[in-house]
């Protein structure tokens, strides 16, 4: 029973996410580190694509971390250091890119993919449902009621 606390804190350490910032890479400012992770974590990593910089082991991230890290001791201001990111790397090195033109088929892509869905669910369920005002002739009606009955046992 006393192992069941220890368990649970060691799942949950287990659970939090991994901080891949190296030792070596921590600025000895305390404020420029905060701004330089704050920064790192809304770049998306291009190796991972789903993980922020700041979570990434890959060593294109490490890069990405180094460069962030150096343009802010250089004395850029987090808006130009962003903005040097996204002119080298482009719109997709942010986790939440802008919506503008180039972006808006990233952003209207699932609203597109529920309605089309919708439609094909609509439409089936449509074709499926038996036609309004269709009467069988009383032959066909015979036929289908000694194939019911043959069912039925």
């Amino acid at each position: 029973m006393r192992a069941l606390p220890l368990l649970l804190v060691g799942s949950l350490a287990l659970a939090a996410p991994a901080i891949a910032v190296q030792p070596d890479e921590v600025l000895k400012n305390p404020a420029l580190e905060q701004r330089a992770r704050q920064i790192s974590s809304g770049l998306r990593c291009l190796v991972c694509q789903n993980q922020s910089i700041d979570d990434s082991d890959a060593p294109l991230a490490k890069d990405l971390r180094v460069l962030v890290r150096e343009r802010l001791t250089a004395g850029d201001s987090d808006g130009a250091v962003m903005d040097f990111v996204v002119a080298r790397y482009g719109d997709f090195v942010l986790l939440r890119p802008p919506m503008n033109a180039r972006t808006i088929a990233l952003w209207a892509a699932p609203f597109v993919i529920v309605l089309f869905g919708a439609i094909f669910l609509w439409r089936r369920r449509n074709l499926a449902a038996a036609p309004a005002g269709v009467t069988l002739t009383a032959e066909e009606q015979r036929r289908l009621d000694d194939l019911l009955r043959d069912d039925r046992g």
